[in-house]
């Protein structure tokens, strides 16, 4: 059985090759549990770049378990990205997902990176497609949503290659106006939150809307103040 690396140590691999990561204290917000769910968040600043999270959940005793990593750039003119692992029930799923939150259009050189990396596993099966949500206007489509049985190897495969595009352009990246990247950050987690989805009504569920809150604009997006 093809052994799966572990999301979060991929991301940080990649991550400290070219950058210093700084981690937070998340408090009692680093671990929550109720009704066999359990969460577990992480998160660094990366200087001079913006914001990294990182977030497990485990529930139905281990036949359920995600992974997720956000990079929110606030220093850098570049999307943020969000890689999600799930399986659940013997089926597995890899998300890659890059967000328009940029100043400035990305140049196309750029994006052929990812359909590139894309191409290589175009015979994979996509996930079905789900309800519109107001975020579909911002994701860009070069991003990757796969889904399958047997296929932990190369879903692994994809997600490293899409993490190595984005962490070779973040490293190559000019820096810009922070104060107004992080508005563009800030809109974007606060309206995440805002309108929903399923992992922000299951945690709102599960945990209270002021500790979502939390989760979701402070440890996930980096958002600072949001009272």
């Amino acid at each position: 059985m093809a052994q799966r690396p572990e999301l979060r140590n991929s991301v940080l691999a990649a991550l400290e090759r070219n950058h210093t990561l700084i981690q937070e204290n998340l408090g009692a917000d680093a671990r929550l549990s109720k009704k066999g769910m359990t969460f577990e968040t992480e998160s660094w600043e990366i200087q001079g770049i913006g914001h990294l999270c990182i977030m497990r959940m485990n529930a139905f005793l281990g036949l359920m378990r995600m992974e997720t990593a956000v990079i929110a750039p606030t220093g850098v003119d570049v999307p943020l990205f969000n890689l999600d692992w799930v399986k659940a029930f013997g089926n597995e799923t890899q998300i890659a997902e890059l967000y328009d939150t940029q100043l400035q259009p990305w140049p196309d050189e750029c994006l052929e990176a990812f359909e590139f990396a894309g191409g290589r596993y175009a015979d994979l099966p996509d996930v079905p497609a789900g309800e519109a949500r107001w975020y579909d206007d911002i994701l860009y489509p070069c991003s990757f949503h796969k889904k399958g049985r047997g296929l932990t190897e190369r879903l692994s495969c994809a997600a490293q290659d899409y993490l190595e595009v984005y962490a070779e352009l973040l490293a190559s990246a000019p820096a810009c106006d922070a104060p107004a990247k992080a508005a563009k950050v800030r809109d974007f987690a606060e309206r995440l939150f805002a309108e929903g989805g399923p992992a922000v009504d299951q945690v709102t569920k599960l945990f209270g809307e002021q500790t979502a809150k939390r989760l979701i604009l402070q440890h996930m997006y980096g958002v600072r103040e949001f009272e």
